[in-house]
């Protein structure tokens, strides 16, 4: 599986959320930077030219949903981060965000229940 730009990140979370959706209806989705609706169909079409999306077509126009699943996408490419910014290291990912403060102490007390309670 091949990693995302950051343009067809946004697209997929767009299409994860929709299950299905007309480049029209994808567009209406997008807030900030919003593209050119030529450049957003070719982002699209790139994406189902990657196998991360497929389409079922209505005449001339198609409506897409995606064949990659959001958990599959990001147990790939987390674990590929994680080994580039955080030596393979989960504990090194958590106190990360610990220090930064990005996740609290409830949180953490959560993921240990989560844990304890999967073994």
């Amino acid at each position: 599986m091949e990693k995302l730009t950051n343009k067809e990140e946004e697209i997929m979370k767009i299409l994860w959320r929709l299950k299905k959706a007309f480049v029209k209806e994808i567009m209406e989705e997008i807030s900030v930077n919003k593209p050119h609706y030529n450049t957003l169909s070719t982002i699209v079409r790139n994406l189902e030219e990657k196998k991360f999306v497929g389409f079922i077509a209505y005449g001339k126009t198609h409506q897409y949903h995606p064949i990659v699943s959001k958990e599959s996408y990001y147990k790939a490419y987390v674990n590929e981060d994680m080994v580039g910014y955080f030596d393979n290291s989960y504990k090194n990912l958590v106190s990360f965000f610990a220090k930064e403060e990005k996740i609290s102490v409830k949180e953490l007390k959560e993921i240990i229940n989560l844990i304890e309670n999967n073994k």
